[in-house]
């Protein structure tokens, strides 16, 4: 499921995946009552007090850059290079935005020079599958009001690209894609 809001939000030019509990299978026991076998405040089994909604981010965002490479590569366009020293920034991008409910609100904070937004979908494989595909299917052509997020995705200026993502308390995820 993905909320229809404000998905065709153009980039200004130039859930996570729910993890359950699968019990325990006789060993550790739940020191703090928290549903896991660590002794910290949350309900995930690292030693962190943070709940983790996205437990692999790094996979996530090597995920959405293969599926805009391999958009890329469908028109025999070189691959973008993953742009990693972003990721946490790009990850702040997404946060900012879906608290002032605002796509590309925080747009430039990164050093970018384009940007795509996939705001309030249900899950990350949603936005990876879902969302960059939508954006895709913009294609070629003008005006820019109607193809930006194509265009951000081809444009030959651009050799790294940065995924970030967030997901709200209601369980909606916010994503966006950094170009450079």
């Amino acid at each position: 499921m993905r909320l229809v809001t404000s998905i065709f939000c153009l980039g200004i030019c130039g859930g996570a995946f729910g993890w359950t509990a699968c019990g325990d299978d006789g060993g550790g026991g739940d020191a703090d009552s928290d549903g896991d076998t660590d002794s910290d405040a949350d309900s995930d089994s690292d030693s962190d007090a943070d709940t983790d909604t996205d437990t692999d981010t790094d996979s996530d965002a090597n995920a959405c850059v293969d599926r805009i490479n391999g958009f890329r590569a469908t028109i025999d366009m070189p691959p973008l290079d993953r742009w990693t020293d972003a990721e946490s920034c790009c990850d702040g991008q997404a946060q900012s935005d879906s608290v002032t409910g605002t796509p590309h609100g925080a747009f430039g904070d990164c050093g970018e020079s384009a940007q795509n937004e996939c705001p309030g979908w249900g899950s990350i494989a949603d936005v990876i599958e879902g969302c960059l595909q939508m954006m895709w299917d913009e294609g070629p052509g003008e005006p820019y009001s109607e193809h930006g997020h194509y265009i951000n995705m081809t444009n030959t200026a651009y050799s790294e690209v940065a995924c970030g993502f967030y997901t709200t308390g209601t369980g909606s995820v916010w994503s966006v894609q950094d170009f450079r």
